[in-house]
């Protein structure tokens, strides 16, 4: 399980963290210029961005959510959202991370998703996958499907009340906590993770590459993944029938 770049993204992930959990730099809060993702950027978002550029520039070109393009685009390049779930964060809801997908010409090869509040780490390379925790980096966990999860996860569910309302019907239970890269990393631990909304690859392709054992299907306008065909079917109906 040694991998030179996913350790970067480890040690990386610590700073971050000690860095916001210890700063007493109000700054971290005011807000700045609109970033490439089309979001205003906070100070906790530049300054993650700074320590990853510092950490990461020598394993590949950084794009981020909040500069573009860091450095000119490469055969290795490393798509990041430096806080994934920024008003989370700001409303110090415990539901915020970081995105960190490497992709070998234009073919992602390593992804890892970070849950700052509580420490959980997803990683996938070429050859593992597991979950590790900040506390300890070295203990890996394997990744198991939930049996018989009780809820999903449907982001940007206020924007869809409807469908909301449909899935409800039909006994698909779930939650919005508001970070997608998060959730689509989580979709193995729930009934399914439903999202509608600009793809930004900052927020999907980390997420996308840890999930793809699950049933899934991404497009310009949703993705959806699900551990369960059944499961998967019945929400493919409801949302193609609702807007597409």
């Amino acid at each position: 399980m040694e991998n030179l770049f996913v350790n970067a993204v480890i040690l990386t992930l610590l700073e971050v963290r000690d860095t916001l959990k210890c700063s007493h730099d109000t700054s971290l809060f005011d807000s700045f210029e609109r970033g490439e993702g089309g979001d205003i950027s906070s100070g906790f978002d530049l300054q993650a961005e700074a320590i990853f550029f510092k950490h990461l520039s020598p394993f590949g070109s950084l794009f981020s959510e909040e500069s573009g393009w860091m450095t000119p685009k490469s055969i290795f390049n490393i798509i990041l959202d430096p806080i994934d779930g920024s008003d989370n964060f700001a409303s110090f809801f415990p539901y915020y991370g970081v995105s960190v997908a490497r992709e070998y010409l234009g073919k992602t090869v390593e992804g890892v998703v970070c849950n700052l509040s509580n420490g959980d780490v997803f990683v996938r390379t070429q050859s593992d996958y597991y979950r590790t925790t900040l506390t300890t980096p070295n203990v890996f966990y394997p990744i198991s499907i939930t049996q018989n999860p009780k809820i999903g996860l449907f982001e940007k569910a206020h924007e869809h009340p409807r469908l909301g309302e449909k899935l409800m019907e039909n006994h698909l239970k779930y939650r919005s906590p508001g970070a997608v890269a998060l959730s689509l990393a989580y979709a193995p631990l729930v009934k399914y993770v439903l999202f509608l909304g600009t793809m930004r690859p900052f927020d999907i392709q980390a997420g996308l590459y840890l999930s793809q054992h699950l049933y899934g299907v991404s497009t310009e306008k949703y993705i959806l993944l699900s551990s369960s065909l059944e499961v998967f079917d019945r929400i493919r109906i409801i949302v193609e029938k609702e807007y597409f």
